[in-house]
């Protein structure tokens, strides 16, 4: 978790040898070294306008590609399917419907039935039936992940056309592992969302039209099965170089990762740009820095989930929390840091799981808690602090939890404001930037493993140091303290957890991380000051007057943004904890943090100087404090400035004489003190009458504009979740009319195909057919038939006694009837008006269903053969004649 993928807007386009694939092109398949142990699956994710891109993908896949493909598609469980059917006729491999559980062969293309969830387990392929949901389903994210647990580097995932953005997780987890992910170029797809979530989310690999994906998963197989690397003996100097590189454009150093993830991360960009060798690939990075942005976010790995390992939260919620936070000799709040947080969900789950610790307890601790969070990658930071994560980010959290530390938003939902003040995120690098110290816990969950040995070895004492006293460690399940066991002691072997050790650490043992690459602004401006000339003895004369005998003081904007500091405030101002803030209300001791505030308001305010004495010092019980706070005339970009000046007084200045004078001196001093005492209580008495009455109109203000935002929030709230409900609903729908019309748009295609194969194979046989209806009416004919009944288009539908024939057959009609209702064909020979001879013969009409729905009547020409047999006759009749 160190990091996390950024976007990837980069467009794969195919090189010269990758085109389009067809199963009678010569491709190279894959070695059979690569899949030893079991067939390599590929998963197919599709929604709303899939079937055309499935079956594009699988007409330019190869019949012997050594691997089985698995479809998933968004389909209602009520609706027939008939995907098998479809997909049967666009590949030469065979296509069948999975089974309960079946054990992935090479070749084969196997598809979801609707309404059930599937998984992989060790190669099988397992598929259970769910009850319809009333919410939204997402098969294809459970299978993928379920393939990417299953196969790890070996899995393939590809999601092409749907809407929505099912299938985002499950390439998160399978790019994770090492796995290929691929997506529909979603402008080619005939609805991009799905694809387009995925690109957004930065863990696609390559997009390109569904006609090209096959060559790229083949590409990637041949260059992953290849027996020895191009680039020879010179390896781990290539790739030396691609790490300086990366550290001259990024600023981070990379060389203590693990060689093995570098490589295999470098052998996936070099795949999407189908390069054979690291020194064509160091070539292409050479001057491209967009390349080089994309290889840094492959080096960073973001794959993080709420409440990830439920044991892991469960120890720390029932064995760590209790002790740590009601420990009596911690000092502050509680402070916890979270290394890696990517997006931020274990930041916010550790939160959650503090505040529920507090909700429970009788008497909660009164110090508040304060959660740090960093990670390498930008934008996985910008996405943390912003907080909002989508429904299926959500569906390891309770509906407890969604309900108490969530608000709906936009679809999905946002941290609640009181979990989110209390993380603060920050872009950290572990290496080289210092850490955060003084905490109670340190979570490094899956960091470590993408380090080497040694760096492991610098970190764990680094940690030790950053903990308090009887703090705690939690490290990933593959992760361990190695050699540093002396530093901790195990409370959960299982859960990785463990507790702080109290030995000192020997000298050096701490190697603290120094940024290498900037040099310190302070010591750049001391290096300019110091070599700077004084121009005149005027400008020494008034340095020295101000470093020697001016009090000190700061420099202040309206918002109070600190802008000068002149002498020493250390014992006024502090920095706060957390990230660097110079506003003088954060940095104020408590003890003149109060008078401060209201000073500089009234200064502001009403543009005149004010005093305030009196103020009691923190580390000196004899002296106190007078504040002066002056309005500055000069005008700037910053707006209106104010100057606060510090002076120190001595409390027992006025009395150190008493030895020396009279009694009465001392009533006089006294009764000057005592005025003192009075104008001062008098002026805070008339500043908290101002301050009480300002404040009680603007609560009251505040109080009737909050109700009314309250009121038109839960009015907005409820309209919001009814409209996200409607739309989810509508949207599912919609996936799922979309898929059956698709399947529908082939069925009709076929039957026009079938229908214009039955009209010309009626055509070709040259015989007058017209089809009647039960009620005799006419329902179709060929063009043999109009010569006969004279018909037109228009004709469709009228009665059968209405049209007029050329034929001699006045009882037509009634024997059409009888052969209805005798359901027996019935043969005539008519003759026509022209002298034509027509064999007519009337058959029942019978669907597949064998259900009876009309007449079917021919009429075959037999004018020649009649004519014979009338001739035939004729010549049998002479004879007799004659005798």
């Amino acid at each position: 978790m160190h990091g996390q993928c950024v976007r990837q807007t980069a467009r794969i386009t195919c090189g010269p040898r990758v085109g389009k694939i067809s199963p009678t092109m010569n491709i190279p398949s894959p070695p059979l070294t690569d899949t030893p142990q079991a067939t390599r699956i590929v998963g197919i994710g599709a929604s709303a306008g899939g079937l055309a891109a499935i079956e594009e993908f699988l007409a330019h896949v190869p019949a012997h590609s050594g691997m089985a493909f698995v479809v998933v598609q968004h389909r209602a469980a009520d609706q027939p399917d008939w995907l098998v059917e479809l997909l049967r006729r666009t590949t030469a491999m065979p296509v069948k419907a999975l089974q309960e559980a079946q054990v992935a062969q090479a070749d084969t293309v196997y598809v979801m039935p609707a309404g059930g969830e599937l998984t992989v387990l060790r190669g099988c392929l397992h598929f259970r039936a769910v009850a319809r949901q009333t919410g939204p389903r997402w098969p294809i994210n459970t299978f993928l992940t379920s393939l990417a647990q299953d196969q790890g580097a070996r899995a393939i995932g590809i999601v092409l056309s749907g809407m929505g953005s099912d299938g985002v997780l499950g390439l998160q987890a399978i790019r994770s592992r090492g796995g290929m992910t691929l997506v529909q170029q979603p402008d080619t797809a005939e609805f991009g969302s799905m694809p387009q979530s995925a690109i957004d989310a930065g863990c696609v690999d390559v997009h390109a039209p569904a006609s090209e994906l096959p060559g790229h998963v083949l590409s990637r197989l041949v260059a992953v099965g290849a027996d020895a690397p191009a680039d020879g003996p010179h390896g781990d100097d290539l790739l030396g170089q691609v790490l300086a590189l990366l550290r001259a454009h990024s600023k981070h150093d990379m060389s203590l990762y693990k060689t093995s993830t570098l490589q295999r991360r470098i052998e996936r960009r070099m795949a999407v740009h189908q390069l054979d060798t690291m020194s064509d690939y160091i070539s292409h990075l050479q001057g491209n820095p967009q390349e080089l942005d994309l290889l840094f976010a492959e080096m960073l790995i973001g794959v993080t989930t709420f409440f990830r390992d439920a044991a892991v939260w469960s120890d720390l919620k029932e064995q760590v929390l209790p002790g740590m936070l009601v420990r009596p000799e911690r000092e502050g709040p509680f402070r916890a840091w979270v290394v890696g947080c990517s997006t931020g969900e274990e930041a916010y789950s550790l939160a959650m799981l503090f505040q529920e610790w507090l909700d429970v307890q009788s008497e909660p601790p009164p110090e508040a808690f304060q959660v740090f969070a960093s990670d390498l990658n930008a934008e996985a930071i910008a996405v943390a602090r912003k907080g909002w994560y989508s429904a299926q980010a959500l569906a390891n959290v309770s509906s407890r939890r969604r309900e108490r530390f969530f608000v709906p938003h936009e679809g999905g939902y946002l941290i609640s404001p009181a979990i989110r003040d209390r993380v603060l995120f920050a872009r950290h690098d572990v290496i080289i930037d210092p850490p955060f110290t003084r905490l109670d816990l340190l979570s490094c969950r899956n960091v470590l493993i993408y380090f080497n040995a040694a760096l492991q070895r610098r970190l764990m004492p680094l940690f030790h140091y950053s903990l308090r006293q009887g703090g705690v460690l939690v490290l990933g399940g593959a992760e361990t303290v190695g050699r540093s066991q002396t530093l901790f002691t195990t409370i959960s072997p299982k859960s990785r957890i463990y507790r702080r050790n109290e030995l000192p650490l020997q000298p050096g043992s701490v190697e603290f991380p120094i940024h290498r690459f900037t040099k310190s602004r302070t010591a750049v401006q001391e290096m300019s000051v110091s070599t700077a000339p004084m121009n005149n003895l005027q400008s020494l004369a008034d340095q020295a007057l101000l470093q020697n005998f001016a009090p000190p003081a700061v420099l202040v904007n309206e918002g109070g943004d600190i802008l000068y500091i002149n002498g020493r405030t250390g014992r006024y101002l502090e920095p706060a904890a957390g990230k660097a803030n110079w506003n003088i209300h954060v940095m104020a001791r408590p003890g003149i943090r109060t008078q401060l505030a209201v000073a500089l308001r009234q200064v502001f305010k009403d543009r005149v100087p004010v005093d305030v004495a009196g103020l009691a010092l923190e580390a000196d019980a004899q002296r106190s404090l007078t504040l002066s706070v002056h309005p500055m005339a000069v005008q700037s970009t910053q707006g209106p400035m104010a100057m606060v000046v510090f002076r120190e007084v001595e409390l027992a200045a006025a009395s150190a004489s008493g030895d020396d004078v009279g009694h009465s001196g001392n009533d006089v001093v006294l009764t000057r003190q005592l005025q003192a005492a009075r104008d001062e209580i008098q002026a805070l008495r008339h500043e908290m009458q101002t301050s009480r009455a300002d404040l009680q109109a603007a609560n009251e203000s505040l109080q009737s504009a909050n109700e009314e935002l309250q009121s038109t929030n839960e009015e907005l709230q409820s309209t919001n979740e009814e409209l996200t409900t409607s739309k989810e609903e509508a949207q599912s729908m919609n996936e799922e009319l979309q898929t059956i019309n698709g399947e529908l748009q082939s069925k009709l295609d076929d039957l026009s195909l079938a229908q214009s194969d039955m009209q010309n194979l009626l055509n070709s046989t040259d015989i007058a057919t017209l089809f009647l209806d039960n009620g005799l009416n006419v329902r179709r004919y060929t063009e043999q038939a109009t010569s006969i009944f004279h018909l037109r288009e228009s004709d469709v539908g009228r009665p059968l006694s209405d049209l007029a024939s050329i034929l001699n057959y006045p009882q037509l009609k009634t024997d059409v009837k009888e052969t209805l209702r005798t359901l027996t064909a019935c043969t005539q020979s008519v003759e026509a008006t022209d002298g034509r001879w027509f064999s007519v013969r009337i058959m029942p009409y019978r669907t597949l269903s064998n259900m009876i729905q009309g007449a079917v009547l021919t009429f075959v020409d037999v004018t020649v053969s009649k004519a014979l047999e009338m001739r035939l006759r004729e010549s049998q009749d002479a004879p007799e004649t004659r005798s």
